[in-house]
């Protein structure tokens, strides 16, 4: 899940983490940083959670309060499945609930997951409020041809919407929640970042299209599903890991200290 170690590692400062929580803590508080720059955070909230590498039940998410922008590796709060705080270096800030009703499920059922990002994006919201859902009328979406539907059920509160949640994801590692917003769930924060990024991508330029009145070309089956094929992990490869240490760069231009 680390991706450039050598560069932001060495300020690990505090002997409570391992070198392998602390990477992990470095890359997750780079994925908060990175969303804001590309317009896909939500005030205060809103949540990136992130399991620590060796643990079944063990995850990394941002204190209830602080802006995507703000979030540091060492203010990152841990917490177990259960939703039990197992370190918190703060005394005012805690998680928020319909943060842990949601990853929580995810990481709870998949255990190939190792990051989750959900958003609440303007585009994503749109999307997810049109009954046709994400159209395959551009390369990126036709990475998401399978895309996951959840229907929504009221803010993400009720434990009891864990069980349909998971149940409606299944394999996929990408879900629209229907008059929410997006969720992607990936093997590592790299490529979950990559993924919702493109995903927001298609978004965009679906609302666009549409908000144009122009009559939208829908490529043909087998074109989509070849499409679809080629960017699977599988095929060429899994994308985001290859692009992780830019966006560390770019990020190390654009809002540095995410490593403290």
């Amino acid at each position: 899940m680390s991706a450039n170690p050598s560069e932001h590692s060495s300020q690990n400062n505090s002997s409570k983490y391992s070198q392998t929580e602390w990477e992990t803590r470095v890359n997750l508080a780079a994925c908060y940083r990175l969303m804001p720059l590309y317009g896909m955070s939500d005030l205060v909230y809103n949540h990136i959670t992130a399991r620590i590498p060796g643990t079944d039940d063990e995850l990394l998410i941002n204190p209830y309060g602080f802006m995507y922008d703000e979030i540091t590796a060492s203010s990152l709060v841990k917490i177990d499945l259960a939703g039990n705080i197992l370190d918190n270096p703060h005394d005012d800030h805690g998680i928020n609930v319909a943060g842990y009703v949601i990853h929580s499920a995810v990481h709870g059922a998949r255990h190939d997951v190792g990051c989750v990002i959900h958003t609440h994006s303007r585009a994503g919201m749109a999307v997810s409020a049109m009954e046709v859902g994400l159209l395959p009328i551009t390369q990126t979406a036709m990475r998401f041809k399978d895309i996951a539907y959840h229907d929504y059920e009221g803010p993400a509160i009720d434990v009891d919407e864990r069980e349909r949640l998971v149940a409606n994801l299944g394999t996929q590692d990408v879900m629209i929640l229907r008059s929410h917003g997006l969720l992607v769930a990936s093997p590592s924060i790299a490529e979950a970042f990559n993924t919702i990024y493109w995903l927001e991508m298609a978004c965009r330029a679906q609302v666009d299209a549409m908000a144009s009145g122009a009559r939208l070309i829908m490529p043909p089956e087998a074109v989509i599903n070849k499409t679809h094929h080629l960017y699977q992990p599988t095929t060429r490869r899994p994308f985001g890991l290859m692009e992780w240490p830019a966006m560390l760069r770019y990020l190390d231009r654009k809002n540095p200290g995410y490593s403290n």
